[in-house]
């Protein structure tokens, strides 16, 4: 959450000063999502103002920004939501979210080249990589300005977002334009596996050195690349390496394609940061041991309550390793296509009447649902599902998916819509004619009733503690070694108690439940750490890759085609569009296979 004392709202970081500095010290890039202008003010020089650390935190500040399109249903998240088990957008009942039949094809894995969101994806990380290259170079051109303390930490820094920005693009289309340099140099797009290679090199170089969350800076690198964001990047490479074509011969043989800002071009990626992987078994042992990195740091733990974790102030959260820092207010707004750099989740699944039922200041949009079948993981007693009171508006616990009536304040009647009661479902009888009571809602995060914000306040998880306890597990069940044995047992303890905190025996409870939920890879979508992952990160950004690395992405409900070359975006038509024509005479980008 934005605390308007300590936060540049563009920025999104902490202890940012004036925008007119940032300008001074670099000139920003002008590209898709990003819309900074250049802009200069008074004569102090490059160098000057380097050797100041408040000043360098607004250079790098600026890196941020494009990460806020992330979590649009325009953008990345949408497009994981909806071609996931999780998520579903029907056509209801009069028209509402036909878009040509848009979300249709996201539910059924039928869409083309042509969607909006995967211009959006491509445009907005290219953007914040870029970016994030032009500020590296003028790092690169003033260490001797600069502390060896701060120039490592904020090269660093600028380099695993670098990073973070690449793998959003690499996980949704995996071959892309990977550059380590600021250039406006052309070249073929990079191999899944070399761009793992790649990435993976560059995190494992950067992250011993990176910054370590305490109680004490918590605060200070909310929503910043810190050591945990790093190995947790990193732990996800490695469990998903398989997943994304790496083989240990082909990411051992990767090379350098380009001259980087070193001069090492033609080098071997992972030999120079010391990673050798002789079996596939490496690439879960590789997993294992930057989870223990983050459990054995101390930095983190469970929250006693899930739903601490999405409170609009939920910036001390424990739980939450790197965030989107939202500013619920109408400033500094952005728009790249109907994609939005403000959250607006609660808004996009809620039915319409409950913009007036919680005095909403943003109308509700009634979109985007569980899938039926997705909310058949959940226990009724597991606070994660939508529970077993069905009383809607009028239950006495907190759930995090909305079933049952919505009633007016102090009232048991249900609202009326279209001449029918409002009561919300979990069944979705059609994908073209949705009622429009269909569908559980979306509900762990607090809805701001005092309208007091137009849109979300609440910070957006990009990855917390679950993930890394849950990816350790997994990657040992895998056949991962591990040398700290046992670290992870207090954190999984807390997740089954507070999964059932409503119970008499919450534990004994989850393991009655779930008695696979650690123990088992599972063989489908209901059971095992997959449906475990499920029930704890909902419309996290986590599921589509977990299906995919599962081998259950053409297994969810409505999925009509099930080629396994949907399991890569197609490059978008307008950026292919745009792709030069290389010495061969042909398109220097081509588009990805089965499309």
């Amino acid at each position: 959450m934005t605390n308007s004392g300590k936060y540049d709202i563009l920025l999104s970081m902490k202890k940012l000063i004036k925008y007119a500095l940032i300008c001074a010290i670099v000139t920003p890039i002008v590209a898709s999502c990003n819309m900074l202008e250049e802009e200069t003010f008074g004569a102090a020089t490059v160098e000057d103002m380097l050797k100041n650390e408040e000043n360098v935190v607004s250079l790098v500040g600026q890196a941020y920004a494009d990460l806020r399109f992330m979590h649009d249903h325009w953008g990345y998240w949408g497009v994981n939501t909806l071609t996931a088990d999780e998520g579903l957008c029907p056509v209801r009942v009069g028209g509402d979210w036909n878009d040509g039949g848009y979300w249709k094809n996201l539910n059924t894995h039928a869409w083309n080249p042509y969607g909006k969101a995967f211009e959006n994806i491509w445009n907005c990380t290219v953007a914040g990589s870029v970016l994030c290259n032009n500020i590296l170079e003028t790092l690169y051109g003033n260490e001797e300005n600069m502390s060896k303390h701060l120039y490592d930490m904020y090269v660093g820094e600028m380099e695993v977002l670098r990073s973070y920005y690449y793998f959003l693009l690499f996980d949704s289309f995996g071959r892309i334009p990977y550059m380590e340099d600021y250039s406006d140099r052309n070249e073929a797009l990079l191999e899944p596996y070399v761009t793992w290679a790649h990435l993976v090199a560059c995190l494992e170089k950067n992250a011993p050195n990176m910054a370590i969350v305490e109680d004490a800076n918590r605060t200070d690198y909310n929503g910043r690349c810190t050591q945990a964001m790093a190995y947790a990047l990193l732990a996800k490479l490695y469990l998903n390496a398989e997943s994304y074509g790496c083989t240990p011969e082909n990411v051992m043989a990767a090379k350098r394609t380009t001259t980087v800002h070193n001069g090492k071009e033609g080098s071997v990626l992972l030999e120079e940061v010391g990673i050798t992987i002789n079996s596939t078994q490496d690439f879960y042992t590789n997993a294992v041991r930057c989870c223990n990195e983050i459990i054995a740091s101390g930095s983190y733990e469970i929250e006693s309550n899930y739903f601490n974790n999405f409170l609009i102030e939920n910036g001390k959260s424990k739980e939450n390793i790197f965030t989107i820092v939202e500013d619920g207010s109408v400033n500094n707004e952005r728009d790249a296509y109907a994609c939005k750099n403000k959250l607006r989740i609660e808004f996009l699944t809620l039915h319409y009447l409950f913009q007036t039922r919680y005095n909403l200041v943003l109308d509700c949009w009634n979109g985007f649902v569980a899938r039926p079948d997705f909310m058949t993981l959940f226990n009724d007693h597991d606070v994660r599902g939508d529970g077993y009171e069905g009383l809607g508006t009028n239950n006495t616990h907190r759930w995090a998916w909305f079933v049952g009536p919505v009633c007016a304040e102090n009232s048991t009647v249900p609202l009326t819509d279209k001449d029918s009661a409002l009561i919300i479902t979990r069944e979705v009888s059609s994908l073209d004619q949705a009622l429009r009571t269909q569908g559980a809602r979306m509900y762990k995060y607090e809805l701001d009733q005092t309208a007091t914000y137009k849109y979300m306040e609440n910070d957006f998880p990009l990855m917390r503690y679950p993930d890394i306890i849950y990816m350790k597990v997994e990657a040992k069940l895998r056949g991962g070694i591990d040398d700290k044995p046992g670290i992870e047992d207090s954190a999984i303890k807390s997740i089954k108690q507070r999964s059932f905190a409503y119970s008499a025996n919450p534990e004994a409870d989850f393991d009655a439940a779930y008695p696979d939920a650690f123990t088992s890879l599972g063989t489908g979508l209901t059971d095992g750490i997959l449906a475990e992952r499920g029930r704890e990160l909902s419309w996290e950004n986590c599921r589509r890759r977990d299906l995919i690395r599962f081998d259950q992405f053409e297994n969810v409900q409505y999925v009509t085609q099930k080629a396994k070359t949907r399991r890569w975006f197609p490059i978008p038509f307008a950026i292919l569009q745009k792709s030069i024509v290389g010495e061969d005479g042909n398109a220097l980008w081509t588009q990805n296979e089965g499309y």
